[in-house]
């Protein structure tokens, strides 16, 4: 069984990856207009409205997207949930390093005094 960490990490790897394909964010910023079909997402996109399905599933597994059905038809809509994943994961990182530049600034200055 996974601890809580390298759930965690797991999770941010899922929310990674999930932005590391240019289709998928590109669906991102089609749906930051507002709830779309899959058959609308896919005539804006050079991939096949079956490619278009399995990169919203995987969006979806990784909370950008929700989808309710609505007649025969799937609407797709963003979520917040993995927008907020990797906004955490942004922020440790970069208040890491931020730490580490705090630091050597710190140390450089006071070899400098010296």
């Amino acid at each position: 069984m996974a601890t809580r960490s390298e759930q965690g990490a797991q999770r941010s790897e899922q929310v990674l990856e999930a932005l590391g394909n240019p289709v998928r964010r590109r669906l991102l910023l089609m749906l930051a207009g507002g709830p779309s079909a899959v058959g609308e997402l896919a005539a804006n996109l050079p991939v096949s409205r079956p490619a278009v399905s399995r990169h919203l599933r995987l969006l979806e597994a990784a909370d950008f997207v929700a989808h309710e059905s609505e007649g025969t038809r799937n609407l797709y809509r963003l979520k917040s949930a993995g927008f907020a994943e990797a906004r955490a994961w942004l922020d440790s990182f970069w208040d890491d390093a931020m730490t580490r530049f705090t630091i050597l600034a710190e140390n450089t200055k006071e070899e400098a005094d010296r």
